[in-house]
């Protein structure tokens, strides 16, 4: 069965509405992120990590500027431009024989944007976290 796993990416980023993002990952999913050394692992970690990138990066002109795509892997290159500091990286994402992405790295340069998007996605998560706890 065929995938279309990038188009749906594409639609899914173009839509404004991230709820469906859970239903694009495998329970296994891993992301690799540009500024934390361990891999975050599983949907629900992953999830909360799209979810942040999308919301700090979607807002600042971010745009893919080159795919390559393989029957199960795609790297995506993006520009985007945050508090004047112009950011170039690659998406990369695998799926899994059921059309669902398994692994997610983000690469990032140079190292003036990497900065300034880790201080940003710290307090993303941050605040996506609070949000979360439970009241008490």
């Amino acid at each position: 069965m065929h995938h279309d796993v990038v188009a749906d990416w594409h639609a899914l980023l173009d839509s404004d509405d991230l709820s469906r993002l859970s239903e694009m990952l495998a329970e296994y999913a891993v992301f690799h992120s540009p500024v934390v050394h361990t891999p975050q692992r599983g949907k629900s970690l992953v999830t909360m990590y799209l979810t942040a990138a999308a919301q700090v990066l979607l807002a600042s002109g971010f745009r893919y500027v080159r795919e390559v795509v393989g029957p199960s892997d795609a790297v995506l290159e993006f520009t985007a431009e945050l508090d004047g500091v112009h950011i170039n990286g690659v998406d990369m994402f695998h799926w899994n024989a059921d059309g669902k992405i398994d692994d997610f790295k983000v690469m990032i340069r140079p190292l003036k944007a990497v900065n300034l998007l880790h201080r940003m996605m710290a307090d993303m998560l941050s605040a996506m976290s609070a949000q979360a706890a439970p009241k008490g």
